[in-house]
């Protein structure tokens, strides 16, 4: 690989971790761990969430999520939503307490996330959004021919 090569990509992956890590520094500043935002997030955007969706959207191991939705029910804050619930796959959604959590935490990331889009502008977001997924499906083309 051609130098210019390798410093796109060390500059993308470099981009990726300090995106992830100023969402995972804002979650340690409202007293919350990354992945319990994470569940939030999903619940916020999806009516519910089961681990299997947390980890294949999140790439996290499946213990890492098991481990945060365990916590979230001890604390009275996510229950069993039979009702989305399809064979053996669980799905959750937040007690009302979760809700009353969540919400103000939700409200201000929000604010935030809503700033920062009108900053960036809304056609550049698409943009970059699209152009990453664009970018995952060459690498994960080229992974499989790889195999």
């Amino acid at each position: 690989m051609d130098a210019a090569s390798l410093k796109l990509l060390a500059e993308l992956n470099c981009a990726v971790i300090q995106f992830r890590g100023l969402y995972a520094a804002w979650a340690k500043r409202h007293g919350i761990s990354y992945n319990e935002m994470l569940v939030y997030y999903t619940i916020r955007d999806q009516g519910y969430c089961t681990q299997k969706q947390l980890c294949d959207s999140y790439l996290l191991p499946r213990q890492t999520i098991n481990h945060v939705m365990l916590d979230l029910r001890a604390r009275g804050l996510l229950a069993l939503s039979p009702d989305h619930c399809t064979g053996r796959e669980k799905a959750f959604v937040l007690t009302p307490r979760g809700r009353e959590y969540a919400a103000p935490l939700l409200a201000s990331l929000d604010k935030i996330e809503e700033q920062a889009i009108q900053r960036f502008g809304g056609q550049r977001m698409h943009e970059m959004a699209q152009t990453l997924l664009d970018y995952d499906s060459a690498l994960q083309s080229a992974m499989e021919q790889d195999q």
